[in-house]
């Protein structure tokens, strides 16, 4: 990843946000999932896009994003059943529990309904949250130093499967 952000087109993205995306890689390389080292077009979330999915699995869903914007970074993090990691939720750093608890915008999905498929609830210290799935988990400014608890959330969500050789 460090060579492909070494390329002029991405000149623009500051030296603490590619240590991020690199930092970021590796952990979930080690973790079974990888980016291939693509990073793509962002389309509406920002200039560029970097993709997670698991590794040697056919299937293309995504697990994480980071989406590189003109100034900084979104991480966003896929999670499902939040209920069931509401404590730990409710214990860590606010910039974890901003991305469950912020203001969000509306959903661009139902256009109104009250059964909407895309539509993530859940409770975070006795608050009822209904967010849209496709604005849901953004983390905005990551740094390198919040790393460790983002890798922390992240395998709460996702325990690794890989099993060490002895």
């Amino acid at each position: 990843m460090k060579e492909v952000l070494a390329r002029k087109i991405f000149s623009f993205i500051s030296k603490e946000n590619i240590e991020f995306i690199t930092a970021f890689n590796l952990e979930m390389e080690t973790l079974g999932y990888t980016s291939n080292n693509i990073i793509g077009p962002g389309y509406c979330w920002g200039k560029y896009m970097i993709i997670y999915n698991k590794t040697g699995v056919k299937s293309k869903k995504s697990y994480a994003r980071i989406y590189i914007r003109d100034n900084d970074l979104v991480l966003r993090l896929y999670f499902s059943n939040i209920d069931k990691n509401r404590e730990i939720i409710e214990q860590a750093p606010e910039y974890i529990q901003e991305a469950f608890t912020g203001k969000f915008p509306n959903c661009d999905h139902c256009h109104g309904k009250k059964e909407c498929i895309h539509q993530k609830k859940y409770t975070i210290n006795n608050n009822i949250y209904i967010i849209c799935d496709g604005k849901a988990f953004w983390f905005f400014k990551p740094t390198l130093k919040q790393l460790p608890e983002y890798m922390k959330l992240f395998t709460i969500f996702y325990p690794s499967k890989l099993v060490s050789k002895k």
